[in-house]
C-alpha cells in the first residue's frame, strides 16, 4: 500500500520552493515534484523512514533557507540525496536539468556519511578538522548544522540514550562549528537544547528562575530603553531599533560555573541591542557616535569594552559591546551594530552575499578571505554565490585512524612508516607495512589518505636501513631512524671488535689499537669502526685481516714522503737520525726494530705529549707522559731505568685511545650534546661512554680515538664550552701495575 504525504507536507513543500524569488522557475518546480513522486512511488518505505522522511527533509530545507540563507544547490542536494544514493538518479542528470552544480556537495555529504560509519572518538579537535576536510564544500557543513538543529528541536521523539548521545555530540561538535561559521543564534539554541537533555535539573532550574524574574526584567528593560531611545532619536539622523534580549540558559549556566556564584548574583542576564540602518561607509562613525551618547547617559565599565568594529572576529562577526551602570545600580550590556552586522551575526557567513568588503583573519577560518573574491564577482548570482566555493581547509594535513578509533594528524604526503614512528619508536623500527581500512595490505612507503584506518604490521626481524630516510617526511621519523641506524652501527662495531679481539687472542697475537687503525685506513675504511662493522657482517675474511696486520710493518717505509707545503707554513724538521746522533734519545714512531716498547696504560701518552721511556724488568720499554701520576715515583726510585724519548716528526695517521673524565650538571640533554659534538669532529672517533649521576651532578668516562695532542686539546676545549660541563680532564689512574 502506497503512503501519500499529508496536506501539511504539500503546504510546506510549496512554501519552500516558492520562498525565494527566481530560485526555481515554474517548470523546475514541476520537474522537482514529478521526480520526487516517481522516486517515492518505487521507494515508499523511505517516504516516512525515521530521520530521512520527506517531511524531515523539508524542515531541514526550511532552516537552510530561512535561518542560514543558502540557495538552490543546497535545496536540490537535500531533496535528491536519497535518489542519488540508491542510483535512481545521477548528479549529472540533476545538474543538466536545473543548471546548478551539485557534485561537490553530494560527494562531500557521501564522504561525511562514510566517516560517521567508522568507529572513532568524536571529542577531539582533530575530528572536527577531519570533518571539515571530508566535507570539502562549506555548504556541506552548513547543511549538517541545519540537520542537527532540526533533530535537536524534535529530540523528544527519540529514546533517552539517543537523546544523550545526540545532545553531547551537538555540544562538542556542532555548536562550536556553528560558532565558527558565525551562526550565533543557532549556536545559542544548540547549546541550550544540549544542556536541556544532558543536565535537565540545571536547565529547568535556570529556566524557572528566568521565568519568575521575567516581569521585573521586562519592566527594567523598558525603563532603560525609553530615555535612550528618546535621546538617540534627537541626535541620530538614521533609523534604528532598540530591543532587549535575555541571554541563553547555557550562557547563564557558563557564567555560574565560571564565576562560581549562584544565579541571583549574575547581573547581566540580558543585553540591550541597538541596531542602526546606515550606509556601509558610515557604519563605524555612527556606531561610535551612539557609543558616545550611551556613555554620556550611563557610566561605562572600561574593562568590559569589546571592540569588534576595528578588528572583526575571524568568522566575520562585527559589533561594539559596552557595559554601563544603569538604574538601581545594575550593570547592563549594550551591543551596538548595524543592520548588516546583525544579519551576519544571525545568519553567519551565508548572509555575506548581501554585502561586500568582508574582513577575515588567518587560522582555521582562512577560507573567509576567499569570500571577498566570490562576492565581488559581478557574473555570480548572489543567492548561489557559494556554488563555486570549495572548503579547502587543511590541504597540508592528513588525518588517519588507529584500529581503536584514535585520530592522528600528519603532514600531507606522510607514509605508513611516518605513522608507525608517530605511534611509537619501537613500532616504527619493526614496521614492515600496514593494513588499510581492514581491507588491503600496503608497503611502508604507502602515502596515507584522509580518513584511512591504519593497522601497523611488524616483524621481530625487521630493522631500519638508510633507505628509510627517503620514505619518511616527518622530522620525528627521520630523527628516530638516524638514531636507530647509529645504534645499529655501534652495536655492529662492538660485535666486530669482540670478534677480532677473540680471534687475535686465540692466535696469540697482541692487538694494538693504533696499528689496527692504520690498517683500516690503508684498506680504504674511513674509521676503524667501519672495519669492525664489516667484520660483524662477515664481509671481510679474518685470515685476511690477520695476514695484513702481521705484514703491515713490512710494507710501510721507514719515512713518509713529505707533503708539499707553502713557504709560509714551512718549518725545518729535525731528522730522527740527526737527533739520535747528537744525544741518546729514543725516537717513537719511526718503525723501530729490535726495540720492544708499549704505551703505558696509566697515562695513555699520545703523539705530541712530552714523554720518557722506562725500561721494565722484562727488558721492554714503557712510554709514559712526563706528567704521568706515576712519574715522580719512577724517577726517584728507578732513575737508572729512565731514558729520554721523543716522537717522530709526524703522527703518521695513527689514532690513540684516550679516556676523558668529565664532570657536569645533570641537565637534560647534556650527554647528547657531548656525543653530538664528538660525532661532528672529523678526526675523532667515539669508542665508549659511561655516565653516573648523583645529587644533580654527573660524572662520566669518555673513551675516544685521536691523532695527536693538538686534536685532544682542541676537543677538550670544545667540550668545556658546552653548557653544564664543569670540568674535563684525562682519566686519573694512580696504579703502578702498568710499569
Amino acid at each position: 500500500m502506497t503512503t501519500y504525504p499529508s496536506q501539511s507536507v504539500f503546504s510546506l513543500y510549496r512554501r519552500l520552493v516558492t520562498s525565494e524569488k527566481n530560485m526555481f522557475s515554474f517548470q523546475e518546480r514541476k520537474d522537482i515534484k514529478q521526480m520526487l513522486k516517481e522516486y517515492y512511488r518505487f521507494h515508499p518505505q523511505q517516504f516516512t523512514s525515521s530521520g530521512h522522511s520527506i517531511e524531515d527533509k523539508l524542515h531541514i530545507i526550511q532552516i537552510l533557507l530561512d535561518e542560514i540563507g543558502l540557495g538552490k544547490a543546497s535545496v536540490l542536494s537535500v531533496l535528491f540525496m536519497e535518489p542519488i544514493k540508491n542510483n535512481y538518479l545521477t548528479v549529472p542528470e540533476i545538474e543538466q536539468k536545473f543548471g546548478t552544480s551539485l557534485d561537490s556537495i553530494i560527494s562531500g555529504m557521501q564522504r561525511v556519511e562514510e566517516l560517521y560509519e567508522r568507529s572513532f572518538s568524536l571529542e577531539t579537535e582533530n575530528f572536527r578538522k577531519l570533518l571539515l576536510t571530508f566535507a570539502q564544500d562549506v555548504r556541506v557543513i552548513l547543511m549538517m548544522i541545519a540537520e542537527r538543529l532540526y533533530f535537536m528541536r524534535i529530540l523528544d521523539k527519540f529514546s533517552t540514550d539517543m537523546q544523550q548521545s545526540m545532545a553531547r555530540e551537538c555540544s562538542f561538535l556542532y555548536a562550536p562549528l556553528a560558532h565558527r561559521m558565525g551562526l550565533y543564534s543557532i549556536k545559542s539554541e544548540m547549546e541550550d537544547l544540549s544542556l536541556k537533555y544532558t543536565n535537565r535539573e540545571i536547565y529547568r532550574e535556570i529556566a524557572q528562575k528566568l521565568n519568575e524574574t521575567k516581569r521585573s526584567r521586562d519592566k527594567y528593560i523598558e525603563e532603560f530603553i525609553a530615555p535612550l531611545k528618546e535621546k538617540l532619536g534627537r541626535e541620530i539622523k538614521y533609523s534604528f531599533e532598540i530591543k532587549g534580549r535575555t541571554k541563553s540558559i547555557y550562557s547563564i549556566y557558563s557564567k555560574i560555573l565560571k564565576q562560581n556564584t549562584p544565579f541571583e548574583n549574575i547581573y547581566d542576564l540580558f543585553a540591550i541591542r541597538i541596531i542602526l540602518d546606515v550606509p556601509l561607509d558610515k557604519e563605524k562613525m555612527v556606531c561610535w557616535q551612539v557609543y558616545s551618547i550611551v556613555t554620556d547617559m550611563y557610566q561605562p565599565n572600561p574593562k568590559r569594552l569589546r571592540d569588534w568594529l576595528s578588528i572583526p572576529k575571524s568568522n566575520g562577526y562585527e559589533s561594539l559591546h559596552i557595559t554601563v551602570l544603569g538604574p538601581q545600580n545594575k550593570w547592563v550590556e549594550i551591543q551596538i551594530r548595524t543592520t548588516r552586522m546583525d544579519q551576519i551575526a544571525e545568519k553567519g557567513l551565508a548572509a555575506h552575499w548581501k554585502y561586500k568588503g568582508i574582513k577575515g583573519e588567518t587560522g582555521m577560518d582562512e577560507w573567509l578571505k576567499n569570500i571577498r573574491d566570490i562576492l565581488e564577482n559581478p557574473d555570480l548570482n548572489a543567492v548561489d554565490f557559494m556554488d563555486e566555493f570549495k572548503l579547502n581547509l587543511y590541504d597540508q594535513e592528513v588525518f588517519v585512524f588507529t584500529p581503536a578509533g584514535d585520530l592522528h594528524k600528519l603532514p600531507k604526503g606522510a607514509t605508513v612508516l611516518d605513522f608507525a614512528y608517530l605511534i611509537h619508536s619501537n613500532l616504527g623500527s619493526k614496521c614492515i607495512g600496514a593494513k588499510i581500512n581492514k581491507e588491503r595490505n600496503v608497503p611502508i612507503k604507502y602515502v596515507l589518505k584522509n580518513g584511512d584506518q591504519v593497522e601497523i604490521l611488524t616483524s621481530p626481524s625487521q630493522k631500519p636501513n638508510p633507505s628509510w630516510l627517503n620514505i619518511v617526511i616527518t622530522s620525528k621519523a627521520k630523527s628516530k631512524i638516524r638514531q636507530a641506524l647509529k645504534d645499529i652501527e655501534f652495536k655492529d662495531a662492538e660485535i666486530g671488535r669482540e670478534i677480532i679481539l677473540r680471534r687475535f687472542k686465540n692466535w696469540k697475537i697482541e692487538l694494538e689499537e693504533g696499528k689496527l687503525s692504520r690498517l683500516a685506513k690503508k684498506k680504504g675504511y674511513k674509521t676503524v669502526s667501519d672495519l669492525y662493522q664489516d667484520i660483524a657482517h662477515e664481509k671481510i675474511d679474518m685470515l685476511f685481516i690477520r695476514d695484513a696486520y702481521l705484514d703491515l710493518d713490512k710494507h710501510e717505509t721507514g719515512t713518509e714522503q713529505a707533503e708539499p707545503r707553502s713557504a709560509e707554513t714551512f718549518s725545518k724538521e729535525t731528522p730522527a737520525e740527526e737527533l739520535s746522533a747528537k744525544e741518546d734519545v729514543l725516537i717513537i714512531g719511526q718503525n723501530l726494530k729490535n726495540v720492544d716498547y708499549t704505551l703505558a696504560k696509566c697515562c695513555q701518552p699520545i703523539y705530541g705529549d712530552d714523554i720518557f721511556g722506562f725500561v721494565s724488568v722484562g727488558g721492554g720499554i714503557k712510554i709514559h707522559r712526563t706528567s704521568c701520576p706515576n712519574a715522580p715515583q719512577l724517577i726517584s726510585k728507578y732513575g737508572y731505568r729512565i731514558i729520554k724519548a721523543q716522537w717522530a716528526g709526524r703522527s703518521g695517521g695513527t689514532q690513540y685511545p684516550i679516556t676523558l673524565y668529565i664532570v657536569g650538571k645533570d641537565d637534560i640533554g647534556i650527554v647528547t650534546n657531548i656525543t653530538s659534538l664528538i660525532s661532528k669532529e672529523k678526526n675523532i672517533l667515539l669508542r665508549s661512554i659511561s655516565v653516573d649521576s648523583s645529587a644533580g651532578v654527573f660524572q662520566g668516562n669518555l673513551t675516544i680515538m685521536v691523532n695527536d695532542a693538538n686534536d685532544l686539546n682542541s676537543i677538550i676545549k670544545k667540550i668545556k664550552q658546552i653548557k653544564g660541563v664543569l670540568n674535563v680532564s684525562r682519566t686519573k689512574s694512580l696504579t703502578q701495575n702498568n710499569q
